[in-house]
């Protein structure tokens, strides 16, 4: 999984960047459909979701890629939950009308500004990144077994 959320074409996204957000992480991590070249919409990462991906599809460990993209932000959020009409939903809702009209529930992080490109172990990654990996962690209850900072075969190492 990335280290934020992407969607391709219409629907609900409730973790969608602001628009001038979504170019600058478009454009560096290069969110484009590899057939149409269509853009992909790009959004804080959604601990709501991935949950629900990883419990249907039995998943127990993951892979984080593009941690990268997110080097230079002052602050990073992750989405812990949903809100609506008063209640908070932590279990992604079936509802689609929940979906559509949903406030997602921030936790907000400080960002490492700092290039991770050349970074080739677990070790080496900035404080604030490595906090980042671990509260996507706790928040999956999922082991993080690697990370990728770039597309080079090393920048992808192990998380320990």
């Amino acid at each position: 999984m990335k280290a934020y959320t992407t969607r391709v074409g219409e629907g609900p996204f409730p973790t969608e960047f602001t628009k001038d957000l979504m170019d600058k992480i478009r454009q560096k991590g290069k969110e484009f459909g590899a057939t149409t070249g269509r853009p992909r919409r790009c959004g804080w990462f959604d601990s709501v979701i991935v949950k629900h991906s990883i419990m249907v599809n039995g998943i127990d460990e993951i892979v984080v890629t593009k941690l990268d993209v997110l080097d230079n932000l002052n602050t990073l959020r992750i989405c812990t939950a949903y809100k609506f009409e008063g209640k908070i939903y932590k279990d992604f809702p079936s509802s689609i009308r929940i979906l559509m009209n949903c406030e997602p529930v921030y936790e907000e992080m400080p960002g490492w500004k700092q290039d991770t490109n050349k970074i080739t172990s677990y070790p080496g990654l900035p404080k604030a990144a490595k906090n980042y990996l671990k509260r996507i962690k706790e928040l999956l209850n999922t082991k993080i077994v690697l990370v990728s900072v770039g597309s080079e075969r090393t920048q992808t190492f192990s998380s320990e």
